[in-house]
């Protein structure tokens, strides 16, 4: 499989995959989303969350792709900018979540989805969607990231990044399901300790609240 990989361009695909799952595991706010996403409402929403996670990936791996990652380093405005406006976001989730009243905070774990079903999962795809893209240095990390693996006397321009976008994606999807399946099944013993679901709860929109902060002064 690595000879198929490397006749588009990527020097070694089980270095990247490595590589990628190693940088996924890093505790993150994409991550707590899915996880709270599942533990609250359920395998369904938590999936639609890693749906929203992949595609704002996607649109990330995209722009680093076409350079606008060097538009974000070289312009220390633009990319301070964004990054206000990604810590604005998590902060208002986090806030939305130390809000809840404990009688939602007792229902989490619950595989039953609310009448509108349809609108809770675009809901949670947008959350994890937004929390994806809201991360401007995710530009970088990908504009950095790229080049590690591709031989340019091998390398077929847009199919080259293509083809690491979807190993990328895949491993997203892998890991996502994981943190869905984990998430969910927590979230039912939770369930039967309503203090301790709604510590949770707290604790998650603390956690969404520091990210933000930590977005814009790191």
């Amino acid at each position: 499989m690595s000879i198929f990989f490397h006749t588009l361009g990527i020097t070694d695909v089980w270095q990247l995959i490595a590589a990628t799952i190693v940088f996924l595991m890093l505790p993150g706010a994409g991550t707590f989303c899915i996880l709270s996403s599942a533990s609250k409402n359920g395998l369904r929403a938590g999936f639609s969350t890693v749906a929203g996670v992949m595609m704002g990936d996607m649109v990330l791996m995209f722009l680093a792709a076409i350079g606008v990652a060097a538009l974000l380093h070289a312009n220390p405005l633009v990319f301070k900018a964004v990054q206000y406006v990604g810590a604005i976001y998590l902060a208002y989730l986090g806030f939305k979540l130390l809000r809840e009243k404990k009688q939602e905070s007792s229902a989490v774990g619950v595989e039953t989805i609310p009448a509108t079903e349809t609108t809770l999962k675009i809901e949670e795809w947008r959350r994890g969607f937004f929390v994806t893209l809201m991360n401007p240095k995710a530009i970088i990390f990908y504009m950095a990231f790229f080049p590690l693996f591709i031989d340019p006397t091998m390398h077929r321009g847009s199919l080259t990044f293509l083809t690491m976008g979807m190993i990328i994606s895949s491993c997203t999807l892998v890991y996502g399901t994981m943190l869905t399946l984990v998430g969910n099944a927590a979230a039912k013993s939770l369930a039967r300790h309503r203090r301790i679901a709604a510590f949770a709860t707290k604790a998650a929109g603390l956690f969404l609240i520091a990210f933000g902060i930590k977005l814009t002064t790191s």
